[in-house]
């Protein structure tokens, strides 16, 4: 059975598929046997062919190099660019949770390290109609370990404090937090990573700046966070 990491946001297009493609490359690089999941993602192009592309998916195996086929990635791929549970809505393609586990368990069989991106942020609905699904719902159903990305400008004390606080009410372990499109020489961006670790009681793991190619973090510690 594979050792998995749930990867969470304080919100969308705050660069957790860019963390999350750092973090594979790693386990690349350190040649590990290591995938990537997510349960359901939204605002997909079409290929040549008409074909749905998974691009959060495709990213990832792109900047990390990871040999795991494209189409064992994502369960469930929308066009549509909305939260999932208004995209599969929209598309009449209801996510079922049973099956986003089915897929996700057939992978733990294969591989020794999981790294699953979540949509959004911790609150994101996946389905919210006659059923209501939740990330947390995923999280839980194999309780998942969580690290947090955030952005580290403006805003971010309050979103992380917020995402925090929802995740130990809700009993969701969280590991720590990195903070992308980080300036090492801004005072605004190093007074949030302080005020964030005071108020959290978290640490920041790692700091990512824009166009980073490596995750500043020693392959021992990004490893000790994944647990099966």
């Amino acid at each position: 059975m594979s050792k998995n990491l749930f990867i969470t946001g304080t919100g969308t297009d705050i660069g957790k598929t860019y963390v999350t493609g750092l973090i594979l490359k790693k386990f690349q690089e350190h040649k590990k046997n290591a995938a990537y999941y997510k349960a359901a993602m939204s605002g997909n192009k079409r290929d040549k062919n008409g074909n749905l592309i998974p691009e959060d998916a495709f990213f990832v195996k792109t900047i990390s190099q990871i040999a795991q086929p494209l189409d064992e990635m994502c369960p469930y791929i929308y066009e549509t660019a909305v939260s999932p549970h208004l995209a599969a809505k929209i598309e009449k393609n209801p996510l079922e949770l049973e099956y986003v586990l089915e897929k996700f368990d057939s992978l733990a069989q294969q591989y020794d390290y999981i790294t699953i991106e979540g949509s959004g942020g911790i609150v994101c609905p996946l389905r919210f109609d006659s059923k209501k699904i939740a990330l947390m719902d995923f999280i839980k159903a194999r309780n998942f370990n969580c690290l947090i990305v955030a952005d580290a400008g403006l805003g971010t004390i309050n979103s992380i404090v917020l995402t925090t606080e929802y995740m130990k009410a809700h009993h969701i372990p969280i590991k720590g937090i990195i903070f992308n499109h980080y300036q090492p020489d801004n005072l605004m961006h190093n007074d949030n990573l302080y005020l964030c670790e005071a108020i959290t009681k978290q640490k920041v793991l790692a700091c990512v700046q824009t166009g980073d190619s490596q995750l500043n973090l020693p392959f021992s510690k990004l490893e000790a966070l994944y647990q099966a």
